[in-house]
């Protein structure tokens, strides 16, 4: 599952302007949210992640833990 409504509230918008800043319809933004639609193309997340102000990662993969290996460079 997707972190769009998380991110969306966060920031206090609501389906239909995010929708407005996306170019995309309120109802796909919805149907992603709700998991009723999945695997968006790289277009939509990248509009969706700077709507939001997040990375692409971090909304559409929750569950992999990224790590920054530029830390562990000795």
């Amino acid at each position: 599952m997707n972190r769009i409504k998380e991110f969306r509230k966060k920031k206090k918008l609501s389906i239909y302007k995010l929708a407005e800043s996306t170019g995309l319809t309120a109802s796909y933004i919805s149907n992603l949210e709700n998991g009723h639609k999945t695997n968006p193309t790289k277009d939509v997340m990248e509009k969706i992640a700077a709507a939001l102000g997040q990375t692409v990662p971090k909304i559409f993969y929750p569950e992999k833990e990224w790590v920054n290996f530029d830390s562990w460079k000795n």
